[in-house]
């Protein structure tokens, strides 16, 4: 896969369109197919990486880790290590995180009644 430049036409349109439109703020933090269900699922409480994987059977491995990084990164979730071996990490919401609760809440009541409807 080839780098983009951070320089670049397109970076910088990206740029401008998520600090203009706050629609796009906000899919930029939690746009995907996981990313919204890591944070569901880690709205009832912290959950190791284990427990995460269960709870997401669906998800590779790869991918798990990958988003969780990246909500790391984006301030979503704080992942947390115990200085013991084996180690022993929990991944929880940040406030910030914890903010999106009534937005996911939402989609998934949406995500039900739409369910409902379609039977």
């Amino acid at each position: 896969m080839t780098a983009i430049k951070e320089n670049s036409t397109r970076n910088y349109n990206k740029q401008v369109s998520a600090t203009s439109c706050p629609v796009t703020y906000v899919m930029n933090k939690i746009g995907g197919h996981w990313k919204p269900i890591i944070l569901y699922h880690l709205s009832n409480g912290s959950k190791r990486y284990s427990e995460l994987k269960r709870a997401i059977p669906q998800i590779t491995e790869k991918m798990l880790i990958q988003h969780l990084k990246q909500l790391q990164e984006d301030d979503l979730v704080l992942r947390t290590a115990e200085p013991i071996v084996p180690p022993f990490v929990t991944y929880s919401l940040t406030p910030a995180g914890a903010k999106l609760q009534p937005v996911l809440n939402a989609m998934a009541i949406w995500g039900l009644n739409d369910m409902e409807e379609r039977r």
